[in-house]
């Protein structure tokens, strides 16, 4: 894609602020026409830079009080382990996120429970249980210093 103009990071950050807002809305906010504007959202959705929308829940109301960074070191790197280990850390709905990394371990895996007990449960009865995993360390978040979402644009 070609780089971005000052128009097309204006239009960027506002849809990370706030995507619900009205094309007429978002138009004024970048100085510009409805028609012209809707083309520039049209083009990066088609472009895939702008992947979809969302709504941000809270953890908190939802009854999620823990959060857990999971380190995994993998027993082998085969594709077939490999393959089946993602497709099942995919199918778990408490995690929210999972890297594969360089470094001494080999995928990092972010996670959410009610509270530690759950978050325990979690980890002895499913995630020790994933295809390849050998070995396990695991912290906690204390608190969430910032989680805005937000990508730079054209930095």
């Amino acid at each position: 894609m070609k780089p971005f103009d000052p128009t097309d990071k204006a239009i960027l950050l506002a849809l990370q602020r706030d995507a619900r807002q009205t094309m007429a809305e978002l138009a004024e906010h970048v100085s510009l026409s409805q028609s012209p504007c809707w083309r520039r959202v049209r083009q990066l959705e088609e472009s895939g830079v702008i992947e979809g929308y969302h709504a941000a829940l809270s953890r908190k109301h939802l009854g999620y009080g823990v959060t857990g960074f999971i380190h995994l070191q993998m027993q082998d790197h085969t594709a077939e382990t490999t393959a089946a280990f993602e497709r099942e850390v995919m199918a778990l709905p408490q995690v929210v996120a999972c890297h594969n990394l360089s470094g001494n371990y080999d995928y990092l895996i972010e996670a959410v429970e009610a509270d530690l007990e759950s978050f325990s449960t979690l980890v002895r009865n499913k995630i020790r249980c994933l295809p390849g995993v050998k070995e396990i360390a695991t912290s906690f978040s204390l608190k969430e210093v910032k989680a805005s979402g937000s990508l730079p644009v054209g930095t």
